[in-house]
C-alpha cells in the first residue's frame, strides 16, 4: 500500500520568497527520487492559493498534493477570520489537517469543535486527516501493558467524539503530544501497536476496514525508516523537520523504497 508522507509547515516560513523556494526544493527532490509515497504539503494559509495552483494540473506538477492546516466548522459566512471547506476546494486543495494537538492545546478546541470541522470537511469533499494522540507518557507506571492501556482507553474516548456521526472515510494521524518538538519521538514498536489498536477500533465501531492511520512526533530524517518499515503504519506527519532545508531531500530519500 503506498505511503503517505505530510509536511506540516506549521507558520513557516517566514516569508514567501522563502516558502516558494522551499516548495521547489520539495518539488525538485520528490521528482528525483523513486519514491512511491504520496507527497503532501501543508503550507501556512497565506501560501495556499500559490501552492494549490503549482501542485495542481495547470501548471503540470502533480506529483506534490496540498492540504491546509485548518478549516471552520461551521455553517455562514458572518465568521471573521474563518476559511470555510468550500473555499479551500475551490482553491484546488485536497487535503485538510484537523484536530492537531497545537490547536487543541493553544487555541483550546474541543472534541465536538474538531467533530464539527471533520463533518464539513468531509462534506464538501477534503480529505480529513484527523489528528488524535494521549497528552502524556504515563512512564511513572513501570508496567507496560497498564501504560498502553491508559494511552488506547484515551484514544478510545478521543476518536468516539471526534468521529460522532461520520461514516466516510478518513485518514488518522497518531501523534502523541509528549512526542510532538520534544525531539524525543515514540517508540516505532509502541506507535505501531497503537496504530494498529486505532485501525481495529475504527473497523468494529465505524466499518472502516481500509482507513490509513500515521504516524506524528519529532519525526526526522534519522528516524522515518524506523516508523515506516511497519506495515500497520501508513505513513507519517512530520512536523519541524518539514521545513529545514537539509532535512528535506533527506526525508524523501528516507522514504525512496517505501
Amino acid at each position: 500500500m503506498k505511503k503517505i508522507l505530510i509536511y506540516n509547515w506549521k507558520m513557516a516560513p517566514g516569508s514567501l520568497k522563502e516558502a516558494a523556494s522551499l516548495f521547489k526544493r520539495t518539488q525538485i527532490y520528490a521528482d528525483k527520487t523513486r519514491t512511491n509515497a504520496e507527497i503532501v504539503i501543508a503550507p501556512p494559509f497565506v501560501y495556499l492559493p500559490l501552492f494549490a495552483d503549482l501542485g495542481g494540473p495547470k501548471r503540470g506538477f502533480t506529483r506534490i498534493k496540498i492540504a491546509a492546516q485548518n478549516v471552520f466548522g461551521g455553517v455562514g459566512s458572518a465568521y471573521t477570520g474563518e476559511i470555510s471547506p468550500k473555499m479551500l476546494k475551490n482553491l484546488g486543495v485536497e487535503y485538510v489537517i484537523i484536530g492537531h494537538s497545537e490547536r487543541r492545546k493553544y487555541l483550546n478546541e474541543t472534541d465536538e469543535m474538531i467533530n464539527g470541522k471533520v463533518l464539513a470537511a468531509l462534506k464538501a469533499g477534503l480529505k480529513v486527516v484527523l489528528c488524535i494522540g494521549e497528552p502524556k507518557r504515563e512512564l511513572r507506571i513501570k508496567n507496560y501493558e497498564l501504560r498502553m492501556k491508559i494511552a488506547k482507553n484515551y484514544i478510545r474516548k478521543q476518536l468516539t467524539k471526534d468521529l460522532k456521526g461520520i461514516h466516510n472515510s478518513l485518514i488518522v494521524a497518531y501523534e502523541p503530544v509528549w512526542a510532538i518538538g520534544a525531539g524525543k519521538p515514540c517508540y516505532p514498536k509502541d506507535a505501531a501497536e497503537m496504530i494498529k489498536f486505532i485501525k481495529r477500533f475504527l473497523s468494529v465501531k465505524y466499518q472502516a476496514s481500509s482507513v490509513k492511520v500515521l504516524y506524528g512526533g519529532s519525526v526526522d530524517s534519522k528516524n522515518i525508516k524506523n516508523f515506516v518499515k511497519y506495515p500497520e503504519i501508513d505513513g507519517v506527519l512530520v512536523g519541524g523537520a518539514s521545513f529545514k532545508k537539509d532535512e528535506v531531500e533527506k526525508i524523501i530519500m528516507s522514504s525512496e523504497k517505501v
